[in-house]
């Protein structure tokens, strides 16, 4: 039985892009995922939300390519906001510590609001 993955993502004004995630994100996705998330950051976006209110799962790949993207954005002054309120993946954060790295949030409409106030 295959688990469907769905990544979207968009641009928020010039400086802030939006991946979007359904699904689960294992071995098999985590390449593309984390392609997804460096790209906007390679062109020089400042400011990326990864939305995983629509995830299922996430595995160590995963959270790997979200460490590097974080360790990029931060060398550069800039940041990354993690949107999730999935209890499962909320708490991967908590078990690995990973809450106290990502600013983690419960939806991308407050990540917003957190850039709009931080602008």
């Amino acid at each position: 039985m295959a688990i469907e993955f769905g990544i979207k993502d968009r641009a928020v004004g010039d400086d802030t892009h939006v991946i979007s995630v359904t699904g689960e994100v294992d071995l098999f996705t985590a390449p593309e995922f984390k392609q997804r998330v460096m790209a906007p950051i390679a062109a020089g976006v400042e400011h990326v939300i990864v939305d995983l209110t629509e995830a299922s799962f996430i595995d160590s790949s995963s959270l790997g390519a979200l460490i590097g993207a974080h360790r990029r954005l931060k060398s550069r002054g800039s940041r990354l906001v993690v949107a999730c309120d999935v209890e499962a993946i909320v708490k991967t954060f908590r078990i690995t510590g990973l809450d106290g790295v990502f600013e983690l949030v419960p939806s991308v409409e407050a990540a917003l609001g957190g850039r709009a106030e931080a602008a």
